[in-house]
């Protein structure tokens, strides 16, 4: 099959050199004229300081980490640890209004002393036990990271214990002297991806060279990586080859190191506990006669299914309005959590010999969506329930299966909701499919500023969520806020994701500009005063946005996006989503592609809307010339555009609160400056071309 090299026309190609001398100089420019045209001024600093207060409030809820070992455990971050402490305490100090914690590691300290940017990413204990853990530290907070051995009772690294330099490194403990490990072992050990290929068993005290190959997978694969399964009269290991985002094809390996294939569709999400096997399926599966929807969820005994039996009980199928979004293990029970037109609920099931029994879960407050944080599925039948709504701060509660449900934490009110109301809409899209979108704000708001919000992709459902920096920054301000459950998202299951997925992506585009036009239908808001934000696959939404529907937005956003479909396979982690969006160079994918790709599709003559792209340098999994190229492109035809790179922060484009809170105080400051005050005329389009960016695009070409 033929296949399309770059077009060759790209002028801007020189901004993708991360840390080029013309590069870093340009990047610099663009930041110092963002800050001196939307820092200065006591509104820009007023709002950065209750942003701040948002995020370092000693009263919001310290989210712990479950472990059986009898402590909550928790990373936490304010004014005086701006790195953050790993910490824990007892139960009974959770219940305090004030618990007494015991800090672990001090993050901020071990920067200081070890001279570096340490970001923390993750912690990997070893169960039973719970002495040792391997903790995953990333410099500026890319997604690489450096992994170093713990000891829990001495709270210190241990010396000459397990430890990996910068890589995309994936580990698990097995015992207490082997782990599992996937890194960059060296040429031809990642994926084009940027992931681990190989996946190997190493022993403690012999050096990394020395690991045992377990698996490997091939270069075009997404990652290989492995596990153990300690619980307790159910340890297994296991092996996964990701062939794609979404296709995994998974083996049990024994213990003379044969891979025995757990034979569920490749594109199927499993999960074993202890005698059972989940199927939550992403396409329709045909077995044993039976056909079950893409959607539907299924259970079977795990042993007997590796033998061939396919005897499957179905514990969820899904209907035009309800969808699985999730589900976690207690002991003895399985707590599902649905959604029914975006509105969570949750049951438990019990096997009870005859079948799956199936009851309500304690309920949370009406208008509040809710998750399950933790469970200790090795011990008990508690579990932790996290619930909040888009004016209800998060409460977190404590509950038994079964039996009682104690509140532990509620999250302080960041901002007065009085006279504010929560309302859900649906908007008709082009193909008259019904899209679901949530309006918060004043009921009786006409005309006013508004700040629409999406994502589209994945299968992530965007869910009412309670914020205190939107509160404070948009809502308090008598801004409205909107959010958008468009097609690619996971609001209604495979179904919802499908419909939007590679070659059928316009409808995601198409959804959101149908609720934008609905928002202005129902005299919410107008076109001028309408402004939109989004990140990653939201930020390609806004490029898209921009692009193909200027006239509808006043204002837009978007955060460390992708904007350049034709490259960004081939840059950093782009390669591991052509499931998602397809690949660029097969002639039939560019085809669709090059129809909403950003960067291809910006104009000279176009009156588009002032646009802020914010983005990091740091980022290790967008790349952030995406948005460079892009903010280069605009400014050439003589666009409004502003842009902002941070040096560090990785994928979230901030590394600590500060940058955090400056990053959204430039969001909410721009979208106000350009959408509260009277409506603008359309912008002064200027003749194409800024003279000295497209001398610089010459001598860079």
């Amino acid at each position: 099959m033929a296949t399309q090299v770059d077009e060759g026309d790209d002028p801007y190609l020189w901004l993708e050199e991360l840390e080029g001398a013309d590069a870093v100089r340009w990047v610099r420019e663009r930041n110092l004229e963002t800050a001196a045209a939307l820092t200065d001024g006591e509104a820009f600093a007023g709002l950065r300081t209750e942003i701040r207060q948002v995020l370092d409030a000693d009263d919001r809820i310290p989210y712990p980490g479950w472990r059986a070992d009898g402590f909550y455990y928790n990373f936490w971050t304010d004014t005086v640890h701006p790195r953050g402490v790993w910490r824990r305490t007892t139960l009974d100090q959770y219940r305090q209004p004030a618990p007494e914690w015991d800090v672990l590691l001090d993050l901020d300290a071990l920067a200081a002393k070890e001279g570096e940017n340490w970001v923390w990413q993750q912690v990997t204990v070893l169960r039973p036990g719970y002495r040792r853990c391997l903790i995953s530290l990333s410099r500026g907070g890319a997604d690489a990271v450096v992994v170093r051995e713990f000891d829990l009772v001495r709270r210190d690294f241990v010396e000459d214990g397990f430890a990996l330099p910068e890589a995309k490194t994936d580990v698990c403990w097995i015992d207490a002297d082997h782990i599992f490990v996937g890194t960059d072992f060296g040429p031809g050990s990642l994926t084009s991806s940027g992931y681990p290929r190989v996946v190997k068993r190493w022993r403690r005290g012999t050096p990394l060279s020395a690991a045992a190959l377990v698996h490997e997978g091939r270069a075009d694969d997404v990652s290989v990586h492995a596990w153990h399964d300690p619980s307790p009269g159910f340890a297994r290991d296991f092996v996964a080859r990701s062939l794609d985002f979404y296709r995994v094809r998974k083996h049990l390996l024994t213990e003379a190191d044969e891979l025995v294939p757990i034979d569920v569709p490749e594109d199927a999400d499993s999960d074993v506990h202890r005698m059972w096997l989940l199927i939550r399926l992403r396409s329709a599966w045909t077995v044993g006669g039976v056909t079950h929807p893409a959607g539907t969820l299924l259970v079977t005994p795990f042993d007997a299914f590796l033998a061939g039996g396919r005897d499957l009980a179905v514990l969820f199928r899904p209907d035009d309005r309800a969808a699985l979004s999730g589900w976690a293990w207690t002991r003895r029970h399985l707590i599902l959590e649905t959604l029914l037109d975006v509105r969570s609920r949750l049951e438990v099931l019990t096997p009870d010999g005859s079948g799956w029994r199936r009851e309500p879960l304690a309920e949370p407050p009406v208008g509040r969506h809710s998750r399950i944080v933790e469970t200790d599925p090795d011990h008990s039948d508690a579990y932790l329930l996290d619930s909040e709504g888009f004016l209800q701060p998060a409460t977190l509660r404590l509950g038994q299966v079964g039996g009682p449900v104690e509140t532990l934490k509620r999250e302080p009110a960041f901002f007065n909701p009085e006279g504010l109301a929560v309302r859900q809409f649906f908007a008709t899209s082009v193909d008259g499919t019904l899209v679901p979108y949530f309006v918060v704000g004043k009921a009786d708001a006409t005309g006013g500023p508004a700040l629409l919000t999406g994502y589209g992709g994945y299968e992530i459902p965007m869910t009412p969520n309670y914020s205190g920096v939107i509160g404070r920054g948009w809502l308090a301000r008598g801004g409205t806020y909107a959010v958008a459950n468009i097609r690619g998202g996971g609001e209604y299951g495979p179904r919802w994701h499908r419909a939007a997925l590679r070659e059928n992506r316009l409808r995601a585009y198409e959804d959101f500009a149908a609720v934008a036009a609905d928002l202005v239908t129902r005299g919410i808001t107008t076109p001028r005063r309408l402004g939109i934000e989004g990140g990653s696959n939201g930020g390609l939404l806004m490029g898209v946005m921009l692009t193909r529907y200027p006239a509808l937005f006043g204002a837009v956003v978007a955060h460390v996006p992708l904007l350049d479909m034709r490259r960004y396979h081939r840059l950093l982690a782009g390669a591991s989503w052509m499931a998602e969006y397809g690949d660029p160079d097969r002639e039939e994918d560019w085809a669709y592609l090059r129809e909403y790709s950003p960067y291809h599709n910006v104009r000279a003559g176009e009156a588009y809307p002032p646009v802020l792209f914010v983005t990091s340098t740091r980022d290790d999994r967008v790349h952030p010339a995406h948005a460079r190229k892009m903010a280069a492109r605009l400014r050439e035809y003589g666009h409004d555009v502003t842009y902002h790179e941070n040096v560090e922060g990785g994928h979230g484009a901030a590394a600590n609160n500060e940058q955090r809170a400056f990053v959204w105080t430039l969001t909410l400051e721009f979208l106000w400056r350009k959408l509260a005050g009277p409506d603008r005329p359309l912008p002064r389009q200027v003749p194409p071309g800024d003279a000295a960016e497209r001398a610089g695009r010459g001598i860079h070409r």
